[in-house]
Order: C-alpha cells, then structure tokens, then sequence
C-alpha cells in the first residue's frame, strides 16, 4: 500500500460522507468527487474500486 494511495482513499472517503446526503446538484457531485478519489486510491493500492452509487454500500453501526 502507498502512503499517497492511502491518503487519496482516506480523503475521498471523508469528501463523500459529508456530502452524500445533500440533496442538492452540487452535493451530488461533490460526493461523487468523493467516491472518484476514493476509487483512485484504491486502484493505486492494487483494490478494486467501489462501484456502487454515492451513500448505498455503508451498513448503519
């Protein structure tokens, strides 16, 4: 895992929580901002990137 792999999921992680129950346009694609530096991440680690929409694959704790 790269430290920068690892930031870049950290930080899409966090971009898409925040904005992903907005209900506006640019909530929406601010959380999908998100995801997409998520998935970048991931893919510099050698993880398979989330394809699911914004906000459907996070089980309540």
């Amino acid at each position: 895992m790269s430290v920068k792999g690892e930031i870049k999921e950290g930080a899409g992680y966090i971009k898409e929580e925040i904005h992903e129950h907005g209900k506006s346009a640019e909530s929406q694609r601010k959380a999908q901002e998100g995801r997409d530096l998520r998935n970048e991440g991931r893919i510099e680690d050698g993880k398979a990137p989330k394809t699911t929409k914004p906000g459907t694959d996070h089980p309540e704790k």
